[in-house]
């Protein structure tokens, strides 16, 4: 039996052919301490080739030498009357988790206890009796029930409880032997008088339970060592700490320690920075050896006794903080611990979601009362003001700046629609009732950076909600808390957040360390504004990938102008009001152009129905007609007949309709508007020596004629459509510029597009496939309704997962057939894909693999994509085994 039992101390591991499960996890976790040559308590394994069959094994001839070392290190004697050495039993599965308890203080008998006490006071060493005869008596119970022993059961169960009532009021008795007589019932005879046949009796009941438990019989060790106190006469303490803060990821030590003490309970802890410095030193050079050879933040209990400074253990931890996971990875790094491609791989990439946005803390919301639950939108947290229009938030977060009061606002309503995207912008967070991971309100959310959670069983009416069985009135704080994993939260009152700083975080330098991995594929940004692309660009985007124009005329400077252009009686009337427009977009482009310098920037011609932009309230109504009259055509038309334009203008099914290039093709001179802004604003930079690389894309096409009309034009029965390509040439010679190269280009986001690429390459330079309007179109799901019925799909099994957040198969099919396609036809094409869906690792693998050369999703997921594509970048160079 001796090859298996396997001594470890500071000075000696167990040796490498040993196989380490043989040794079972905390065995294993004992062990490393031994290899980094750290002040572990020295012990010995059972490995798990005996450890469940001792019964019949000379047990004391095999421990014995190797706890005669353990004397020698630790300075006490196993069974000595004066100054006893006491030992702790751990049993040690390979399995991560374990219900077996952790055995304490054998050695003390009623020779040895009157000098235990004289270190600890008789009331301790009685407690730890105690300890010591609960866990025997767990053992003992485990094994009756395993061998059906129901009366013995019932009898130690009785006796369990006693001794939990006893612990727990501090009555455990003045008397070591009335203690051993009361509870020593079901031990085996002379357990209390000697300290070898206790040890031996322990080692071989805990044997025998594992063998009756043979569910992890052959796969769990036993662990032995030395108990160590941290109350065990002068300058002696106990503590715990990680290896560095677990929230910010700053190299200091956090933890406490307790001056002699046992441990912790019914006691505050000094912080463990305040150690003496002799041990903090000790401590912190432990620490930094632990992170070297195990790469993660670790917890790790020591004490000290009398002077002598002792590592009890060391575990992982969940707990943890995506900051502080990155801060030690690029620590290790700069110290060339660990390479680059390490740092890279060790990261999910959702986790970095943690960083990008706010986080509650979870200290400051004890007291609030709260409710689980939701559809997660955009990840973060949020505090804030509740209001439920568009309206109403917008003038609060008016008086709240003139006042110069709290401005931070949630936005709650059934729904939003493109006019709400003002009052988004500004809030810092949605609540909604309607919708999904896809609905409006979610995907600008993400957009903007804001915090977006959808609730169905919110309900709203008027300037009230309730939810749950609380009632919320216009006004009224709510947290929201939207984590990555787990459930969101909200909770009624105002909480406290941990604001995230990219910088500080260590984001910015991970980001670049990805981005050195990056190939051809690359990473672009959807944005509408120059903050947005400025803040694309600190987080790694290689260029802007969509610009939603539509967003661009919800300004309260522009949109009555709009409005204005949609009730035109004719074309006359129309280009008047779109030359009101050109300016503001000139300069939308013009800002973007040279936030990007250098990089692509993919416009994106007007895309929403007309509709969306009409007043949807009589607070916007009445705005509307007062501009109407100040352009002179509101003595011409009444309230009732804009609410019946309206009326007619309105379509039963939106999406599907008058959008896109389908408006275009009615009223060319939209897109006409937008070009002539867009050159306009490039060949002012040109003069300016910036470098710009416009893009533009047409939205909404389903075969190649729409596109050809619409860049090349067309005259047919004496009408005249003017192309786009003919606006860029009649811009540039107005202005006497030179070229600036650019591309053309169209979304692919309908089957019958996918179907017709060939065609369609014909005509574009660049496809991007908009992957919500295709894997509606697609599937015949609404992403704003596909939430009512998903739980019954999910239970089912019909769908995997969120189709809206997931690539499924079929759009898949479709993405890589149009890039086949388009290539055949067109071989310089440049396939990428933009919308949310391109910030998934799992569709991100698929478009490197089907042929894209990027995706463009909103300025807080480019780096959760960036880190995406260098580590598929990664494994896709590394030699498969």
């Amino acid at each position: 039996m001796k090859t298996n039992v396997h001594y470890f101390s500071q000075n000696e591991a167990v040796a490498k052919a040993i196989g380490i499960d043989k040794l079972g996890q905390r065995g294993q976790q004992a062990n490393e301490f031994a290899e980094l040559g750290l002040p572990i308590l020295p012990g010995f394994v059972i490995d798990t080739d005996i450890a469940s069959h001792l019964e019949k094994e000379n047990l004391l001839e095999a421990i014995k030498p190797v706890i005669k070392k353990i004397e020698g290190i630790v300075g006490k004697s196993y069974g000595d009357e004066k100054n006893p050495l006491v030992f702790k039993i751990v049993i040690s599965p390979n399995l991560a988790v374990s219900n077996y308890p952790t055995l304490h203080n054998f050695g003390l008998t009623r020779g040895t206890i009157p000098g235990f006490n004289a270190f600890v006071g008789e009331n301790f060493g009685n407690h730890e009796l105690m300890f010591m005869i609960r866990g025997m008596l767990n053992i003992e119970e485990k094994i009756a029930e395993l061998e059906n022993r129901q009366a013995d059961l019932k009898k130690i169960r009785d006796k369990l409880a006693k001794i939990s009532a006893a612990l727990e009021s501090n009555k455990v008795g003045r008397n070591a032997d009335a203690i051993a007589a009361e509870y020593g019932e079901f031990l085996p005879k002379g357990f209390f008088d000697d300290a070898w046949t206790q040890l031996e009796t322990a080692l071989k009941r805990i044997s025998r339970m594992l063998d009756v438990d043979d569910q992890d019989a052959e796969d769990t060790a036993i662990l032995v060592q030395p108990m160590v106190y941290g109350n065990y006469g002068k300058d002696s303490s106990s503590g715990a700490f990680y290896t560095r803060n677990v929230v910010t990821g700053e190299k200091k030590l956090q933890g406490e320690f307790f001056v002699e003490r046992f441990n912790e309970i019914g006691g505050k802890g000094d912080d463990i920075n305040k150690i003496a410095p002799n041990y903090l030193k000790d401590l912190e050079k432990i620490s930094c050896k632990i992170e070297d050879y195990l790469k993660e933040i670790r917890l790790i209990r020591f004490t000290v006794e009398n002077k002598k400074l002792w590592l009890i253990e060391q575990r992982q931890v969940v707990a943890k903080s995506t900051q502080a996971d990155l801060k030690l990875l690029l620590d290790l790094n700069s110290r060339k611990v660990v390479d680059d491609v390490f740092v890279i791989k060790s990261i999910n990439p959702g986790r970095l979601n943690e960083i990008l946005h706010p986080i509650v803390d979870l200290a400051s919301v004890k007291k609030l009362k709260g409710v689980s639950g939701g559809i997660a939108g955009a990840p973060g947290a949020a505090i804030g003001r509740v209001y439920f229009s568009t309206e109403s938030l917008l003038e609060a977060y008016r008086i709240a700046q003139q006042k110069g009061q709290d401005k931070h606002l949630i936005l709650c309503m059934i729904s939003t629609f493109a006019e709400d995207v003002k009052a988004i912008e500004v809030a810092s967070g949605v609540l909604s009732c309607e919708g999904g991971y896809s609905a409006h309100a979610s995907v600008v959310a993400r957009q903007y950076g804001k915090i977006s959670l959808v609730l169905p069983e919110l309900r709203i009416r008027g300037r009230k909600a309730t939810l749950g069985d609380v009632s919320i009135a216009e006004g009224d704080y709510l947290t929201i808390n939207v984590p990555y994993y787990g459930k969101p939260t909200v909770w009624y009152g105002k909480a406290s957040l941990i604001e995230p700083d990219p910088k500080e975080s260590g984001l910015i330098e991970f980001v670049a360390m990805a981005k050195t991995k990056l190939r051809k594929f690359h990473v672009r940004a959807n944005a509408d504004s120059p903050r947005d692309a400025a803040l694309a660009l600190s987080f790694g985007a290689e260029g802007i990938g969509l610009c939603r124009t539509e967003h661009m005329f919800f300004n309260e400077k522009r949109i009555n102008i709009f409005r204005e252009m949609i009730f035109a009686d004719t074309k006359a009337e129309r280009i008047k009001a779109l030359a009101k427009l050109k300016p503001f977009q000139r300069e939308d482009f013009y800002g973007l152009f040279k936030t990007m310098a250098g990089k692509e920037v993919t416009i994106r011609l007007l895309d929403a129905p007309l509709h969306e932009f009409l007043p949807h309230n009589d607070a916007e109504l009445a705005i509307f007609l007062k501009h109407l009259s100040s352009t002179g055509k509101g003595k011409a038309i009444t309230k009732a007949e804009v609410l019946a334009r309206i009326e007619a203008i309105g379509e039963f099914n939106p999406m599907l309709g008058h959008r896109g290039c389908r408006v275009a093709v009615s009223y060319p001179e939209i897109y006409q508007m937008q070009v002539k802004a867009l050159f306009e604003a490039v060949f002012q930079l040109q003069k300016e020596k910036v470098d710009v690389r416009p893009e533009i894309m047409i939205p909404i096409v389903m075969n190649a004629s729409e596109l050809k009309l619409i860049l090349y034009g067309k005259k047919i029965e004496g009408q005249v459509y003017k192309g786009l390509i003919e606006i860029e040439e009649e811009v540039r010679s107005s202005l006497k510029a030179k070229p600036v190269p650019f591309k053309m280009g169209t979304m692919i986001e309908l089957p019958a597009a996918a179907l017709s690429a060939g065609e369609i390459a014909r005509y574009s330079e660049f496809f991007s496939f908009g992957t919500n309007d295709l894997t509606q179109t697609t599937l015949g799901i609404s992403r704003d309704d596909f939430n009512g019925f998903m739980p019954d799909y999910s239970l089912f099994d019909l769908i995997d997962g969120n189709p809206f957040a997931k690539l499924t198969e079929p759009v898949k099919e479709l993405i890589a057939m149009a890039v086949r396609r388009g290539k055949l036809t067109r071989p310089g094409l440049i396939p990428g894909l933009c919308g949310e869906h391109g910030a998934n690792p799992d569709n991100v693998r698929f478009c490197m693999d089907a042929g894209l050369e990027y995706v463009s999703c909103s300025p807080y997921s480019v780096p959760i994509a960036t880190l995406a594509v260098a580590q598929a970048e990664i494994d896709r160079s590394t030699p498969k085994e």
